[in-house]
């Protein structure tokens, strides 16, 4: 446990920024938390921090701590709404590498239009939990490669990352596939915690522009609101126009915006 003591001005005793644990850092004004900094490897090998704090000075002297310790480059996730954290992390330095905006997407069919929409010929959507495990690792495994070789699997929004050994399958029985006779050729994984999120929609390059991707945000929304969920959620980059486009096309519309900021 490393302890160093800063003149603040928060009150008549000076904070205290405590090294707790690896990585883990409080600050402390006669004994009272008045501030929590950690720092966590994504399984993508980079470095996230993330600070919370009372006051702008114990934000500061955590920031302080941590960066005199911690290897360069860092990388943070605030919501864009909050301006006070964001500016906090814009006074250690960082800066903005992307935005993902937030989008709430409607499951009802007479608002998406998608009641209608079947996948291509010779296609069919197996639902979640009934996928082939090794397929659906396989047309994983493809669609990661495609991404690499072009925009980077780090272009992909920030919860979409790689598990160990490269393999983004966090759960199998959360992802619906878009199938033909010998092989998969889409995926669509969607999770439901305190509310449903649409983590990823992918279709294998060769097999894009053929309405997949659509077919599979029909099945999927339509599940969600048969079981009588009437929103979903996804991110999506700001550059990614062609996803923008889709879910703005079954009137999805964004309601915030998340920061990705680097020092």
């Amino acid at each position: 446990m490393n302890t160093k003591p800063f003149t603040s001005g928060l009150g008549e005793n000076a904070v205290m920024i405590t090294r707790v644990a690896d990585r883990q850092w409080h600050a402390l004004d006669d004994d009272l938390v008045v501030g929590r900094a950690h720092a966590q490897h994504r399984p993508d090998g980079r470095l996230f921090v993330s600070i919370d704090a009372w006051h702008d000075v114990a934000f500061d002297l955590l920031a302080e701590a941590m960066l005199a310790e911690l290897p360069s480059p860092l990388y943070t996730l605030v919501d864009e709404a909050d301006v006070e954290l964001t500016a906090g992390w814009r006074r250690a330095g960082f800066t903005i590498r992307r935005r993902e905006w937030e989008y709430v997407v409607p499951t009802d069919p007479r608002v998406t239009g998608l009641g209608e929409v079947q996948p291509p010929p010779g296609v069919t959507i197996v639902p979640a939990g009934q996928a082939d495990e090794s397929l659906l690792r396989a047309v994983d495994r493809a669609i990661r490669d495609e991404v690499e070789a072009t925009v980077g699997w780090q272009s992909m929004p920030a919860e979409v990352v790689p598990r160990p050994e490269g393999d983004t399958i966090v759960d199998p029985s959360k992802y619906a596939v878009a199938a033909a006779p010998d092989r998969y050729l889409g995926l669509i994984r969607v999770v439901r915690v305190k509310r449903p999120r649409i983590g990823l929609v992918a279709v294998r390059a060769v097999e894009q522009r053929r309405g997949i991707a659509r077919a599979l945000l029909a099945h999927a929304l339509g599940t969600l609101h048969h079981s009588g969920a009437p929103a979903a959620w996804a991110e999506v980059q700001e550059s990614n126009q062609a996803a923008a486009a889709l879910f703005e096309g079954i009137g999805a519309r964004p309601m915030s915006s998340n920061l990705e900021l680097v020092r």
